[in-house]
C-alpha cells in the first residue's frame, strides 16, 4: 500500500460519513465535506496524529458556471484549500461546496490555519464568497470602489467601469465602460497556401 493509498484509507476510517467524497486522482487525493463539517474536519486534519496537516499551502475560490459545457448541475461556487503534512509527508485536497449560489458562505479556517486570512481574502475579493468569522474580510487585489467580482464566469471581460482622471473636476473618477464589446477572430493561415508562402486574410 502506497502513501496515497494509506490516506485514504485513515481518512474513510476517521472521517467516516462526514466524507461526501473522496477521489483519487493522477496521484492526488481530494476529499470533499459539506459546509457543516467544514471547521470541524478541517481542525481535525490539522490536530489528529492520523493525519498531522499543519501547514495550509493554498486557499482559492472555483466558479463551476457552465462547468463541463453546462452539464454540470451541482453547487456553482466552492472552496478549495491544499494542505500539507510535512511529519507523514503528504499533500491533500479538502473541497467544500457553498450552499446558496446568490450568496456564497463558507466558515472561516483562519482559527484552524491562520494562513488562510490573506487567502480568504483574495477569494472575497475575486469571486464574492463569504468567510463567516473572518475578522477583516475586505478587497485585498482590486480597488474598494471595484463592482462585481472579476474572476466570475458571468463578469463581462471589458468589466462594468472604468477609471479615468478628470481634469475639470481634478480628480480621478470612476464612470461607465466606453469599450464596445467585440469577437476577436484569429487570422486563418491555409496549409495549402502557407507551403506557397501565402497568407489568407
Amino acid at each position: 500500500m502506497n502513501d496515497v493509498e494509506e490516506l485514504a484509507r485513515r481518512l474513510r476510517a476517521h472521517v467516516g460519513a462526514r466524507a461526501l467524497a473522496l477521489d483519487l486522482d493522477r496521484g492526488e487525493l481530494t476529499l470533499r465535506v459539506g459546509p457543516g463539517d467544514w471547521l470541524g474536519v478541517a481542525a481535525q486534519l490539522r490536530d489528529d496524529p492520523q493525519f498531522g496537516f499543519e501547514q495550509l499551502v493554498d486557499l482559492c475560490g472555483v466558479d463551476y458556471l457552465e462547468y463541463g459545457n453546462g452539464a454540470w448541475d451541482g453547487r456553482r461556487f466552492a472552496v478549495v484549500v491544499h494542505l500539507l503534512s510535512l511529519v507523514n509527508n503528504w499533500r491533500l485536497r479538502l473541497r467544500v461546496f457553498c450552499d446558496d449560489d446568490e450568496l456564497p458562505i463558507v466558515s472561516s479556517l483562519l482559527a484552524v490555519w491562520p494562513s488562510a486570512g490573506w487567502y480568504e481574502r483574495e477569494a472575497f475579493d475575486l469571486y464574492g464568497i463569504l468567510f463567516e468569522g473572518h475578522p477583516d474580510l475586505r478587497r485585498i487585489l482590486t480597488d474598494y470602489g471595484f463592482v462585481g467580482y472579476p474572476f466570475r464566469r458571468d463578469f463581462p471581460i471589458s468589466g462594468n467601469v472604468e477609471v479615468r482622471y478628470d481634469p475639470e473636476l481634478r480628480r480621478v473618477i470612476y464612470q461607465p465602460v466606453s469599450i464596445e464589446p467585440r469577437e476577436v477572430t484569429p487570422r486563418v493561415i491555409r496549409e495549402e497556401s502557407y507551403a506557397r508562402g501565402a497568407v489568407d486574410r
